[in-house]
């Protein structure tokens, strides 16, 4: 790559708490939906789980010195949940907090920014097992939560996220049933959906003053062809993955074509203003009203239901591009489209694009991995975000997914998106070529400044 990010870009790496700390029975930390879940014969390819994962959360001094030979500016993660209240709620775990402080204090010596989000998934089982998501009480239960963490780390964190795509927490774990907690009850998922929202909202407030944003997954969306049920079939698809959350978030209502009943008040708490939004984004979506295709576009490897609610009509064909180890599609200019989108339909917003990423089948060759296929997908989400920046999209950085190979949730180990290669057995960490690429990036385009606390 030839062309310059502004100054201050945050160049970053993302990961998640059950993805790759392990240490699931350790200091106090109590059961997620994931632990759980992972227990259910079938749910996970090869019976797989994250007890150990890649046992961050004893290695995080080795993983945060790798961060810094590679010239990351900044480093997303996530708080387990039940780490820090194993009931998922009242009582506080000191040495869940403590673990975070030492991860924290790490990166700042290192001068990466800590970026952390509060729910990437792992609700505490304790909250499930009073109705979960669905139950709105759960959303009140997670504000506790933010403020708690709040108050003991808000003095290390950079940038505060709040929910981790609220989309697939809603309707891969509560339609679908192909994510944690697996179960398969559509109108519930949209109550799930709403509540996601609604503890998005209450956080904010908790969080406050300290700089804070939502994260969503986005995907840009194409009409099989011109015929009416086509077009109506990607704005079905449109609603339920990108608008229901973007509307509420940003604008304070939900779609008209989306059957929500929120309380009163509901959508102010839920549209408090934030300071940044965080945009994950791996793919684009060809969809039909009219064709024969796939009955949805869930990538999940055991038999599970449809996510999506009141569409599950519409077939996803396949666009006849190069896809990934996932199967997903590779559509750097996607990216540009959503946030461009985003800059253009909705109030202005700071963006970061808070994951992107691929999954090949990478293999360890004499002591190296060479991945070209990810350096090239890489470089071509860069050159979008840049073409973005350009036609004056306000982003702000841009966080490879994922930081290392880890536990790929329903997935297990079998899929890897890491810049860096993980031996599961003996937990060796081998930088892969994409990410000594992504260091010359860095190096070539990165300006650095100091972490505002």
């Amino acid at each position: 790559m030839r062309t310059q990010f502004p100054a201050g870009f945050a160049f970053g790496a993302a990961t998640s708490a059950y993805q790759i700390e392990g240490a699931v029975d350790e200091d106090g930390r109590g059961p997620s939906i994931w632990d759980t879940f992972v227990r259910r014969p079938g749910r996970v390819v090869g019976g797989h789980h994250g007890d150990v994962a890649i046992d961050h959360y004893h290695r995080f001094a080795e993983d945060v010195a790798i961060m810094a030979e590679l010239g990351l500016t900044a480093y997303r993660f996530s708080v387990s949940w039940p780490r820090i209240q194993p009931d998922g709620s009242g009582g506080i775990n000191p040495k869940g907090l403590d673990f975070y402080k030492r991860l924290m204090d790490e990166l700042l010596a290192r001068d990466i920014q800590p970026w952390l989000t509060l729910y990437h998934w792992d609700l505490p089982q304790a909250l499930e097992d009073r109705g979960g998501w669905p139950e709105r009480d759960t959303a009140y239960r997670f504000a506790d939560y933010a403020a708690a963490v709040h108050e003991a780390l808000h003095d290390r964190v950079h940038t505060w996220a709040t929910v981790n795509e609220p989309w697939c927490a809603a309707f891969l774990g509560y339609a679908s049933g192909e994510h944690a907690p697996g179960r398969r009850e559509p109108g519930n998922a949209l109550m799930a959906a709403h509540h996601l929202n609604l503890a998005h909202g209450l956080a904010v407030q908790a969080i406050r003053p300290s700089r804070v944003g939502g994260c969503v997954n986005l995907y840009a969306i194409t009409p099989a062809g011109d015929d009416p049920r086509d077009v109506a079939a990607a704005s079905k698809i449109d609603g339920l993955q990108n608008r229901l959350f973007l509307d509420a978030l940003l604008t304070g209502r939900y779609p008209d074509d989306i059957p929500m009943r929120p309380r009163e008040g509901d959508m102010e708490l839920i549209s408090a203003p934030i300071d940044v939004l965080l945009v994950n984004y791996y793919s684009r979506y060809t969809v039909s009203g009219t064709a024969p295709g796939r009955a949805s576009a869930s990538a999940a490897p055991t038999d599970a239901g449809s996510p999506w609610v009141g569409a599950e009509d519409v077939a996803f064909l396949d666009g006849g591009r190069p896809v990934t180890a996932m199967g997903w599609e590779i559509d750097a200019d996607g990216l540009r489209e959503v946030l461009a989108r985003v800059a253009r339909d909705y109030p202005p917003i700071p963006l970061v694009v808070s994951e992107n990423g691929a999954a090949f089948d990478d293999v360890v060759e004499g002591g190296r991995v060479r991945d070209p296929d990810r350096i090239a997908y890489l470089e071509a989400h860069l050159e979008a975000c840049r073409r973005a920046i350009d036609e004056g999209v306000p982003l702000e950085g841009y966080f490879a997914w994922s930081l290392m190979d880890n536990f790929e949730w329903a997935w297990g180990y079998g899929k890897r998106f890491g810049l860096v290669h993980v031996d599961f057995q003996t937990q060796r960490r081998l930088p892969k070529d994409s990410a000594r690429w992504y260091a010359q990036i860095i190096r070539q385009n990165g300006r650095h400044e100091p972490t505002d606390s």
